[in-house]
């Protein structure tokens, strides 16, 4: 058996690799066809521009499903190895869900809505994206604090620790550049700006600002990377109850045939 073969492991895997080729295709597509210069655009200006943006907003829906997928099966993982009493990590635990779905949530938000068709709700979208998404590497870096030593060392909390800091300085970084940027063009619709002079007034600020939101992206996504031999511990299953031996209407069908009361079978099998 293959590592990825191993438990859920290929969650995570799926999504890291999956998103990064939403980036990667959707750059070389841009570049390509000339929507955006090649020295670092913004993503969300090399998913601006058709056809890349029809092929962007599906990839990085399917991402945003493999988000939940994995923040699900983190949730579940956590909970069965945590004891009643701690409460605390419990809530932990159950608010480190609810921030992965809002941050998967704003992935679709990013992929249906343009900066250049609808910037608020564009922007609305980043900042659940990855506003939101560094809130839950942050609690998640807490409930490793808490898991250690006696469910796994403290490697791993150190790791995530690493990036939590990363994604958090990543940010910061693209905050402070936007803004000097924004104010230093006054009167420019610099969401609508895909092409930029290099001398030009700030052109400075927005390559700061583009690299720090490459390097929060590939932050981010790589956490993920951090669950893979956590999840190669685990398997969930589906469980199916039968109400009836028929599905049929009429309450007078009957069939002699014995009825299976219940089914069950892995959501994911570690032998794919």
């Amino acid at each position: 058996m293959w590592w990825f073969q191993q438990g859920m492991c290929i969650l995570p895997v799926a999504l890291v690799i999956w998103t990064a080729a939403t980036f990667i295709f959707a750059y070389i597509t841009a570049v390509v066809l000339r929507h955006v210069d090649p020295l670092v655009p913004y993503i969300s200006d090399t998913g601006t521009v058709a056809p890349e943006r029809c092929v962007f907003g599906i990839m990085l829906d399917v991402s945003a499903f493999l988000g939940i997928a994995t923040s699900y099966v983190r949730y579940k993982q956590v909970q069965a190895l945590t004891e009643e009493e701690e409460y605390n990590l419990h809530k932990l635990n159950l608010i480190g869900l609810v921030l992965g779905c809002i941050s998967s949530f704003g992935m679709c938000v990013v992929a249906n809505f343009q900066k250049t068709t609808l910037f608020s709700m564009h922007l609305v979208g980043a900042v659940l994206t990855f506003g939101v998404g560094a809130l839950y590497i942050l609690v998640q870096t807490l409930v490793s604090h808490y898991m250690q030593p006696h469910v796994h060392g403290k490697g791993i909390f150190w790791v995530r620790l690493g990036m939590g800091v990363w994604t958090f300085g990543s940010i910061i970084s693209m905050f402070v550049s936007s803004v000097i940027m924004y104010s230093s063009l006054p009167g420019v619709d610099v969401a609508h700006k895909l092409h930029w002079i290099p001398g030009e007034t700030g052109y400075t600020a927005h390559i700061i600002s583009t690299i720090s939101e490459w390097s929060l992206a590939l932050s981010f996504i790589s956490f993920f990377l951090t669950y893979i031999r956590d999840f190669q511990k685990i398997n969930l299953r589906a469980e199916v109850n039968l109400h009836s031996s028929h599905l049929y209407d009429s309450p007078h069908y009957s069939i002699t045939a014995p009825l299976h009361q219940s089914e069950t079978s892995p959501l994911l099998a570690g032998s794919i």
